[in-house]
C-alpha cells in the first residue's frame, strides 16, 4: 500500500473509530435524562463528554484537522446524540452551522481563526434573535466604536446552547447599521448568559437571554453577514434540518420508552384475552406504528442530508448548477419539516396507547416527547412552509426559498 493510500485508510479509520463511539457516548449523555428533564438540571456534564469525543469537527476537511465527514454523518450524530438527550443535540446546532459556513466560505484571516478553534475542540453558540421587536428575525443590537475597538451593549434571546459554548457568533449591525457578525469568547468580562428559557419543552438547551454590558469587541472578532449568498441560504436549509433531525431522535426515544414501558410495567387491557401486555394485539399494533413513523422519518432525515450534501459539494466546487441545487435543498429540508413534523407529533400521541393511565405518570416523564416536539416545531411557521411551497409549485415563485432564513 503506498504511503497516500495508508493516509487515506488512517483519517477514515479515526472517523469511524468517532462514529462507533457514537451509541456509547450517546447513552452516556442520556443517562437519566428524563428525571434530569423534570428536575430542569442543564447538561453541562453532557457536553464536557461531546467536546471529549471530537466530534465537533466532525464537518471540517481532514487536511483542516478535522474528521471529514458528511452531512449525512453530521445528522446522524444528532438523531442519535437526540435518541437520548434531545437538548444536547438541539444546543449544537449554532456550531454545526458554523463549521458548515466555514467549510463552503472562502478562506479569510477571520475564517482561518475559528477553524483553528474548531480543530482545537471548541464549541460554538450564540444568538441572533432579540425579544420584544416588532417582528422575529429584526435586530436592533448595535455596535459602538470606541478607538481601534467596539462596545457592545444590549440582549439577545433564543441563545441556545450558548450557556454550554465557548464562543459566541453575535448577530449585530455595526456602527453604520450594516448587518454583521461578531465571535466573541463567552467568558469575556461585559457577556452575561441568562438562564431565563421558559419554554414548555426543550426546557435544557439554555435558550434564553445574552446581556451585553459594555463588552469589548475586537476590529478582527467581526465579519459581514450576508444571507442571500449560496452559502448563506445552503445554511438556512442546514438549521432546519437540525432541528428535524433533533425531532428524528425524540421519536426513537418514544419508540424506545414505548417498549420498555409495555416490557417493565405494561399490562393487558381489562377486555384482552392476552395473559400479558407484550403478548396484547392492540399493544401490539400500537408499537409497530411508532417503529414505522420512526423509520419514515429517518429515511426521510437520511434522504434530505443527501440533497444538502450534494449542494454543498457544488457550492464549494463552484459548480455552474450550485444555485439550482441549493434551490433543491430548501424545497426538500421544508417538504421533510412538514411531513415529520406530522408523523412525529402523532407517536409522541399515540405511545400512550401502549400504556393507559398509567403511562401519564410524572415518574416517566412521557409527556416530555410531545413537550419538546411541539417546541420544536414551533420554531417556524409550518403553513407558511406549505404555503411557500406551493406558491412555487404553481407559480415558480422563491422569494421565500432564497432569503437564506427559515429554507
Amino acid at each position: 500500500m503506498s504511503q497516500q493510500a495508508q493516509s487515506r485508510a488512517g483519517v477514515r479509520e479515526e472517523l469511524d473509530a468517532a462514529l462507533a463511539a457514537l451509541p456509547a457516548l450517546a447513552r452516556a449523555i442520556g443517562e437519566d435524562a428524563a428525571a434530569r428533564e423534570a428536575r430542569r438540571e442543564l447538561p453541562f456534564e453532557g457536553f464536557t463528554l461531546f467536546r471529549r469525543s471530537g466530534l465537533g469537527k466532525l464537518r471540517l476537511p481532514v487536511e483542516w484537522g478535522g474528521l471529514g465527514g458528511s452531512l449525512e454523518d453530521v445528522f446522524h450524530v444528532i438523531s442519535t446524540l437526540a435518541a437520548h438527550e434531545s437538548n444536547v443535540a438541539h444546543a449544537l446546532r449554532i456550531h454545526f452551522d458554523l463549521t458548515e459556513a466555514l467549510l463552503l466560505s472562502p478562506r479569510t484571516p477571520f475564517n482561518e481563526l475559528q477553524i483553528r478553534r474548531v480543530a482545537d475542540g471548541a464549541i460554538f453558540g450564540g444568538a441572533s434573535t432579540e425579544a420584544g421587536t416588532s417582528r422575529p428575525g429584526e435586530i436592533t443590537t448595535q455596535l459602538r466604536r470606541e478607538g481601534d475597538h467596539y462596545r457592545l451593549t444590549g440582549r439577545k434571546y433564543y441563545s441556545t446552547g450558548t450557556a454550554f459554548s465557548d464562543y459566541a457568533r453575535l448577530n449585530v449591525q455595526d456602527e453604520n447599521g450594516e448587518p454583521v457578525s461578531a465571535i466573541v469568547p463567552v467568558k469575556r468580562e461585559g457577556f452575561g448568559v441568562i438562564d431565563d428559557w421558559d419554554g414548555m419543552g426543550q426546557r435544557m438547551t439554555a435558550s434564553g437571554s445574552l446581556e451585553f454590558d459594555d463588552l469589548l469587541v475586537h476590529a478582527d472578532e467581526i465579519t459581514p453577514r450576508v444571507q442571500t449568498t449560496l452559502v448563506g441560504r445552503h445554511g438556512g436549509a442546514l438549521r432546519q434540518l437540525h432541528l428535524v433531525a433533533v425531532a428524528a431522535g425524540i421519536v426513537r426515544n418514544v419508540v424506545a420508552d414505548a417498549k420498555r414501558y409495555v416490557l417493565r410495567h405494561g399490562r393487558p387491557v381489562l377486555h384482552s384475552p392476552a395473559p400479558s401486555a407484550r403478548e396484547d394485539a392492540f399493544i401490539q399494533q400500537v408499537v409497530g406504528e411508532l417503529t414505522a413513523h420512526s423509520h419514515a422519518i429517518d429515511a426521510l432525515i437520511g434522504d434530505n442530508a443527501r440533497e444538502l450534501e450534494r449542494s454543498a459539494r457544488a457550492i464549494r466546487n463552484g459548480a455552474a448548477d450550485a444555485d439550482a441545487l441549493v434551490l433543491e435543498g430548501a424545497l426538500a429540508t421544508a417538504r421533510t419539516q412538514l411531513v415529520v413534523s406530522k408523523l412525529a407529533l402523532y407517536a409522541a400521541e399515540r405511545m400512550f396507547e401502549a400504556g393507559g393511565a398509567s403511562a401519564t405518570s410524572r415518574a416517566h416523564n412521557f409527556d416530555r416527547h410531545w413537550r419538546n416536539l411541539r417546541t420544536i416545531f414551533s420554531h417556524n411557521p409550518l403553513l407558511h412552509k406549505s404555503r411557500v411551497l406551493g406558491d412555487y409549485e404553481l407559480n415558480g415563485v422563491t422569494t421565500h426559498l432564497t432569503e437564506g432564513r427559515v429554507f
